[in-house]
């Protein structure tokens, strides 16, 4: 079983209610387990080589330097949320700007962030249109499916 094979699997875990399943082959035996939206994988091989994913913990909020003014009320903010489970990044490579930073406006189908899942970098657009008023994911760090990202103002 290759590494797209497991992928379709695990999204098809996603959309069904299966809590677990385990899938065993001549040299190895994957189970993928999930439980209140967290997946876990585990992937084992009786050759020298093994491999563990474990399963993407929520960070904590990002403190941003530059704060609002004054802070919008929460029950008409919208939310950016993560796809998929992987690594959140702000920028496209060390060398280049941040997508977007607290104040900035973003439209529908603007590139938000980057989130990495297995070697894949995944531009992620905002559903939304509004002001940045909060990044609540550290950049670099790893991040659940369904996760909030960024709070938007509307417009």
């Amino acid at each position: 079983m290759d590494f797209k094979q497991i992928q379709e699997l695990i999204k098809i875990i996603n959309k069904s209610n299966i809590g677990e399943i385990s899938v065993e082959d001549k040299d190895f035996k994957i189970t993928i387990r999930q439980k209140e939206e967290h997946i876990t994988q585990v992937v084992s091989s009786p050759s020298s080589q093994q491999f563990f994913a474990p399963p993407a913990t929520a960070t904590e909020p990002a403190h941003d330097k530059a704060k609002p003014a004054a802070e919008p009320k929460a029950d008409n903010l919208l939310t950016i949320k993560s796809p998929m489970i992987g690594t959140f990044y702000r920028r496209a490579s060390p060398d280049k700007p941040l997508f977007v930073e607290v104040g900035d406006e973003v439209t529908v189908g603007k590139v938000v962030c980057i989130i990495e899942a297995m070697k894949l970098f995944n531009e992620i657009e905002s559903e939304v249109s509004g002001k940045i008023v909060k990044i609540l994911a550290d950049d670099a760090s790893p991040v659940e499916y369904d996760q909030p990202l960024f709070l938007v103002e509307p417009n």
